[in-house]
């Protein structure tokens, strides 16, 4: 019997982290009987007065937001992570070891009216949000060892709040996803001479079979190594390393590309759809003069949706306990998404 990728399970590597993740496309044809997810709807009010995240409004802590007119950067009142803290004592025992962990916590709310979700929002207006991403990294690189700038989108991700917004968190250590893949994007530069994720994407325009969107400054992909059914990626064209290394018209090009991308998925399956995104890019602080040439700026999405706007991928049992698992393969992800109109939203009239 002939292999057809389709149709017969397989595993593929991630180079990134080291780790493989099994493809098993026949499930796909098996009857769905668990949990469906209740799809985020559009209609959400353009203010609300008791939600925290709108102009004007006062926050449990007291503080009053501006009554903002773009963007609105501001200390999350529950953070994860201080500045001010005491470092936990050393221990010589393997077993019970602890460490340092210092940090800021900021949320960045994208627009004043509440149901303006990136997809809606014009070119210009994501334009502002990336000037917001790069203004805010900038001041928290010159301290900290990584910035993480990620967007929860919908409930079914664990968002809390609809109102258009992301959060970046700057901390003092290198966490453990960028840790591993500084390894091995290192040690695919000592082998090879040149960046992982250049090679990659150079192949990946070449081959076609997973490219969703493309322009001269950015590339979209659907993963080969992909785990989450419609996951996807975005990657730097140009050698950016870090979000302060975008020119204006990188800038202006990844504003069409990131509109076009979530137009996408909200096309997908008629919903606001739900994902968790964020970018990558080289470690900063202390590291910053560090050679850095394996990296290559790029930013992962994350969408649990498997098979319609109710019905979501669980990272459970055989994922938790042994190794990740999909069943949609990258290809037929890519064709899909590839194929929806990207240019307009289908809640717009025609």
């Amino acid at each position: 019997m002939a292999f057809v990728a389709t149709e017969h399970q397989h595993t593929r590597y991630n180079p990134l982290n080291g780790q493989w993740v099994l493809v098993s496309p026949h499930r796909m044809k098996r009857p769905w009987s668990g949990q469906e997810e209740s799809p985020q709807s559009l209609d959400i009010p353009e203010f609300d007065p008791s939600n925290p995240l709108c102009p004007g409004v006062v926050r449990s802590n007291g503080a009053k937001n501006p009554i903002y007119t773009s963007t609105f950067v501001f200390t999350n009142d529950f953070p994860a992570l201080l500045e001010d803290v005491p470092i936990p004592p050393e221990s010589d025992d393997p077993l019970f070891q602890t460490g340092g962990a210092r940090g800021t916590c900021r949320v960045m709310c994208f627009h004043p009216k509440s149901n303006k979700t990136l997809p809606l929002m014009t070119p210009k207006e994501i334009r502002t949000v990336i000037d917001a991403w790069i203004a805010e990294f900038k001041v928290l690189a010159v301290k900290y060892t990584w910035v993480q700038i990620f967007e929860n989108k919908g409930a079914s991700m664990g968002c809390s709040n609809p109102h258009p917004h992301c959060q970046i968190w700057a901390c003092s250590f290198l966490p453990n996803e960028p840790r591993v893949k500084d390894e091995k994007l290192r040690d695919y530069y000592r082998t090879h001479g040149t960046a992982l994720l250049d090679d990659y994407a150079k192949k990946e325009i070449a081959k076609k079979e997973r490219v969703v969107i493309e322009n001269a400054d950015w590339l979209v992909v659907v993963p080969f190594w992909a785990v989450w059914p419609f996951e996807t990626m975005i990657i730097s064209r140009n050698g950016a390393r870090r979000m302060s290394d975008l020119t204006q018209q990188q800038i202006n090009n990844l504003a069409i590309v990131i509109k076009e991308l979530t137009i996408k998925y909200d096309n997908l399956f008629k919903c606001s759809f739900p994902y968790s995104m964020g970018w990558h890019g080289a470690p900063t602080g202390g590291a910053t003069n560090d050679d850095d040439a394996h990296w290559t700026l790029h930013a992962i999405y994350y969408p649990p949706l498997l098979r319609s706007a109710t019905v979501r991928k669980f990272m459970v049992g055989f994922e938790l306990l042994c190794q990740q698992q999909r069943d949609l393969t990258a290809e037929q992800a890519a064709d899909k998404l590839r194929q929806l109109c990207g240019k307009k939203h289908y809640s717009e009239h025609i």
